[in-house]
């Protein structure tokens, strides 16, 4: 099968340029020093259609499918991984596909511009990969309407809290009866927000990571935070609603995997030509050969296998087992490429003067954001051993 189209060759030559000519640079100086993504890039990223790229054209979106958004997303991963992701803040981000067609007429053109992104309030201290076990509480507003209500409780990695222009939470509006199905009783909730700060009763803590700079990571304590239900009065928990997106999500950081391994290889490709050891550049050692070799196999791999994940979103086509093979294979890949990159790289690999050393850092995150390594083998096994 061919993936390639005309269109989409041109799309990928497009977001290769920008993501070379204005992405790496602001990377390369501004990740060392933790700093933030410039809203003057974001703006660029607005005026190309990136944070529209799977919005319908009816609501001021691009109207394309997974597949031109990762192609999209291994560009811009290949200069700056937290610039790939702040693009899903945009394209129908989580929660937004429970609005109403009044929302989304009112903010899904917003969205696509880039004047409207959100972030997500999933996880909780005793709640990462089991998502059923939240228990931020949601209680009905006594001076609300039916759907208003109010937020007490924890979260924590919640990426962009404060630079979004809204938080999707997922909290309990039901005390946990029933282990086995403790997910019921849950609700996705919508918190509309002023853009750089966080929202009323809601108080916040930056998380010290090692890396995905660019942005803040947050833990946030909601005390009768006023939220809307999205989740409405149907018998779809907010725990369903939230795994039924994941697909995409983990097509998305596979190809974020993808973009951070190309990077490695490709520096180590130039490195290896100029780095001269023992009166030979080290590209000429078979060791070094062979690395280079075995990178990019693997990245190719992963790859195909992404873009097989989102042709079959694209046709409708359930793909949940596959889309956990590609994130999972894709991250691990990851890692494995970009040490390789900076073992060739030696002692220099070591230092923050190259950016390899950000590769690597990111890298590590893709096996455990969207799901780690261990829950995508669960998945996998899961619908290969089903009866």
């Amino acid at each position: 099968m061919s993936y390639m189209t005309e269109a989409r060759r041109m799309i990928q030559a497009s977001a290769r340029e920008f993501s070379m000519k204005e992405v790496l640079p602001v990377a390369n100086k501004l990740d060392p020093v933790k700093g933030e993504i410039p809203m003057s890039l974001r703006d660029q990223m607005s005026q190309l259609g990136y944070f529209g790229i799977r919005i319908p054209e009816q609501y001021g979106g691009l109207g394309l499918g997974v597949f031109e958004y990762v192609l999209v997303t291994e560009e811009l991963a290949r200069g700056w991984m937290s610039v790939a992701s702040i693009i899903a803040r945009g394209n129908g981000f989580f929660g937004t596909e429970a609005f109403t067609e009044e929302q989304r007429t009112a903010y899904l053109g917003r969205m696509a511009r880039g004047e409207f992104l959100g972030a997500a309030a999933l996880s909780e201290p005793d709640a990462g990969s089991d998502l059923g076990n939240v228990s931020c509480r949601a209680e009905k507003d006594p001076d609300g309407g039916p759907n208003d209500y109010l937020l007490t409780g924890t979260k924590m990695w919640c990426t962009f809290a404060d630079g979004s222009d809204y938080i999707t939470v997922l909290a309990r509006t039901e005390p946990v009866t029933d282990i086995k199905h403790r997910h019921r009783g849950t609700a996705t909730f919508f918190i509309e927000k002023e853009r750089g700060t966080l929202p009323p009763n809601c108080t916040g803590t930056p998380v010290n990571k090692i890396g995905y700079h660019g942005w803040k990571t947050w833990e946030l304590h909601f005390d009768g935070c006023k939220a809307l239900n999205l989740s409405g009065s149907g018998s779809r928990s907010g725990f369903q609603g939230t795994v039924s997106g994941l697909e995409g999500a983990r097509a998305h950081t596979a190809a974020r995997a993808v973009g951070l391994a190309r990077g490695a290889m490709e520096d180590s490709i130039a490195y290896a030509k100029q780095r001269v050891q023992f009166g030979r550049p080290i590209g000429d050692f078979q060791a070094i050969r062979f690395k280079i070799a075995t990178m990019a196999a693997e990245i190719e791999a992963a790859r195909q296998l992404t873009y097989f994940v989102a042709e079959e979103l694209d046709s409708r086509r359930r793909c949940d087992k596959e889309a956990g093979m590609a994130k999972w294979f894709a991250s691990e890949m990851a890692e494995r490429v970009t040490s390789e990159a900076l073992q060739i790289h030696g002692g220099y690999g070591y230092t923050t003067d190259l950016p390899i050393e950000r590769y690597w850092r990111d890298a590590r995150l893709t096996k455990i954001f969207e799901g780690t390594s261990e829950i995508q083998l669960r998945i996998i096994s899961d619908r290969l051993l089903e009866d």
